[in-house]
């Protein structure tokens, strides 16, 4: 069963308007592959970021890989900036159990010590298995464990939600 989502546009719009007023001249964003990357592309481009998009790969970092192995399209991590005392806004597309953001913030602190980390999704979907939980979401839903929210993004670059 595939059951249609709100439009992604106006949820990123909402997470914008709601992060502008906390963000500081050196707050960086910091996306997590793959959907999270696409969403803190437009959430950088909305909030007028000077300082680099930074993108994280936490393939290596996931607590279940050595179930599931390595992805075949691991992508290397990008922070061109130094993340030591600096403001971090981790962003990714779907908030589930808590382990890709706990994946994430163990990453980070390889990087350096940030003086805060604060995280925004695009969808918290609940699920959670880890005391972890979002500062912005641009929609929360009660979804069911066997059901998944997807982030695609089409050719020309829109981004779709769907739930199957």
């Amino acid at each position: 069963m595939h059951a249609s989502l709100p439009d992604v546009d106006p949820l990123i719009a909402k997470l914008a308007a709601a992060m502008a007023p906390t963000l500081t001249p050196d707050t960086v964003i910091v996306g997590i592959h793959t959907g999270g990357v696409w969403v803190a592309g437009r959430l950088h481009a909305l909030l007028g970021c000077k300082l680099p998009l930074g993108t994280l790969d936490i393939s290596f970092y996931r607590d279940d890989f050595s179930r599931i192995g390595l992805h075949p399209q691991v992508k290397p991590s990008n922070l061109p900036f130094d993340l030591e005392g600096r403001d971090i806004l981790l962003v990714d597309d779907v908030l589930h159990s808590g382990r890709t953001v706990r994946a994430a913030m163990n990453e980070l602190f390889d990087y350096g010590r940030p003086a805060s980390i604060r995280l925004a999704v695009l969808v918290d979907r609940g699920g959670r298995e880890l005391p972890i939980r979002p500062d912005f979401a641009g929609l929360t839903l009660a979804v069911p464990a066997h059901q998944n929210v997807n982030l695609s993004r089409l050719d020309d670059g829109h981004l779709t939600l769907s739930l199957a």
